[in-house]
């Protein structure tokens, strides 16, 4: 049975779901754009009965509070050490596992490369630390990030619309009758809340701080050789297939699995990965 609880981190309520026996192997579950932990509203059941699961919802996501950008500051930084204080001063977490997809992945690494010891697998699902893996998407916030003002900020809005979200979640689907519109409802739902505009774009335009610190992680991945697992939608146009592969530069032995879908390749694809989950950590 999945329960769902709030944790209190640095005066902030963050929202987490949690299952499976606290005695068995724990894997963090990541959540990325525009989403939180109610991606993985299907995984979890499917991992419990063998996995001890978290899955929480940064700041400014799902049901976890969300300050104006007055009184918190959204950076990567900051979500990832709010994030890292739930797992080891509230949850008490000495060793486990991270699944990361899309912000996951920069949140993640913050983690894991910090605390190398504590890390016991990397779960990748569209998750991205390599320069050519980001794609064509990517390309309005390029000028944002060389120069924030509203001319350059005009596009990037256009990635928190009801169409751009419905996008990430069908684009490169083979079937979009199996996408469930519970997700990107719910998803559009929260961005839509007042001043939550401001919160995304600060951090769309802090992502580029994602990219200064890729050799980092790449020497990370290197020194470490974390056993790796990579489950990735081919079609995604925010994170390339060539972003999947090059994690192999680094860690020759991680597990690679292709498959034909999207940006949220759990939406279709949760029984395969789910399945490579339970034998990679089994």
């Amino acid at each position: 049975m999945t329960t769902y609880k709030y944790a209190t981190v640095r005066g902030r309520k963050i929202f987490y779901r949690e299952a499976g026996d606290k005695n068995a192997r724990t894997i963090v579950l990541l959540h990325g754009f525009p989403s939180s932990s109610h991606m993985f509203r299907d995984l979890i059941p499917k991992l419990s009965d063998r996995l001890h699961v978290i899955a929480p919802d940064y700041i400014g996501f799902g049901y976890s509070d969300a300050p104006n950008t007055n009184e918190f500051k959204y950076t990567f930084d900051n979500l990832a050490e709010h994030v890292e204080e739930l797992i080891f001063s509230v949850l008490g977490l000495k060793k486990f596992s991270i699944y990361v997809q899309d912000y996951g992945a920069p949140v993640g690494y913050r983690i894991a490369s910090k605390h190398q010891d504590a890390i016991e697998g990397i779960v990748v699902q569209n998750g991205n630390a390599y320069v050519e893996g980001i794609g064509e998407a990517f390309n309005p916030m390029k000028p944002f990030w060389a120069d924030r003002n509203a001319e350059t900020e005009k596009p990037v809005r256009g990635l928190l619309t009801k169409e751009t979200t419905v996008f990430q979640y069908t684009h490169g689907v083979k079937d979009p009758q199996r996408i469930s519109p519970d997700a990107y409802t719910f998803d559009q739902f929260l961005l839509d809340r007042a001043g939550n505009d401001a919160i995304q774009l600060d951090l769309l335009h802090n992502y580029q701080s994602n990219v200064a610190l890729y050799d980092g992680w790449h020497e990370y991945f290197r020194a470490k050789q974390p056993r790796m697992l990579i489950v990735w939608g081919t079609n995604d146009p925010f994170f390339t297939v060539e972003g999947a592969k090059a994690y192999r530069r680094d860690i020759p032995h991680a597990e690679l699995h292709l498959i034909d879908t999207g940006h949220f390749a759990l939406e279709d694809s949760s029984e395969f990965i789910a399945e490579r989950i339970r034998a990679f950590l089994a």
